[in-house]
């Protein structure tokens, strides 16, 4: 059975004349912590690298050792982060974009097409955008193993500054244990405040139930 992950994409853009063809992918959209991050990746089409695939399906480990692999042997390669308050202040999608534009504008090496995860970005350069494509392209799978690990390393080092939530485990997502710690201590400077389980956590009254009053005892 032929992998969903592989060149195809690659292929057809060369085939047509493209030769720097880059993948990009963001790390981070829906967590509730910290920045957003884009990694943008043009690949060495002469250096296969093995098992690359969307970073959600790979195990830490594995992950950790492919993104060496593509910082070792990527023609360029370059991450950018966008952080909270102008996730806020932008909301995520936006701040998505920019991050990737940012990724695309630090290559030592600028490309001449991009295969983009579901996006499509305002700069003047030949773009295919591919939904699960970090699932069927290896230059997005590339990105997305780099955005990753990168991301996921910074919420490793913001565990030790904020240890009460347990950054290091969930990596700023809404799990159930990020949740309670919201409950109880509150959001941090890093929090994303435009989104509903942060603000909701500021809040006094969230989870407060209404309870209809009794009407006044009629006089006799």
């Amino acid at each position: 059975m032929t992998r969903l992950c592989c060149s195809r994409f690659e292929r057809a853009a060369r085939k047509q004349g493209w030769t720097r063809i880059a993948g990009l992918d963001e790390a981070g959209r829906g967590a509730l912590f910290g920045p957003v991050v884009a990694a943008a990746v043009i690949l060495n089409s002469k250096r296969r690298i093995v098992g690359l695939d969307d970073s959600k399906q790979l195990a830490p480990e594995r992950r950790t050792q492919l993104a060496e692999r593509i910082r070792d042997h990527a023609v360029a390669w370059a991450v950018a982060e966008v952080d909270a308050q102008r996730i806020d202040a932008w909301n995520i999608y936006q701040a998505s974009r920019q991050a990737m534009t940012a990724a695309l504008q630090q290559l030592a090496i600028q490309p001449d097409y991009l295969l983009i995860d579901a996006m499509q970005l305002d700069v003047m350069i030949e773009q295919k955008s591919l939904i699960k494509g970090d699932a069927r392209s290896v230059s997005i799978a590339a990105a997305s193993i780099l955005a990753k690990t990168h991301r996921d390393s910074r919420m490793e080092e913001w565990d030790t500054v904020y240890p009460q939530y347990g950054l290091a485990r969930h990596k700023g997502y809404a799990t159930p244990d990020h949740l309670e710690a919201l409950r109880r201590h509150g959001a941090s400077p890093l929090h994303r405040y435009s989104f509903a389980p942060v603000r909701d956590a500021g809040c006094w009254s969230t989870g407060a139930i209404q309870i209809a009053l009794l009407p006044d005892p009629v006089a006799p």
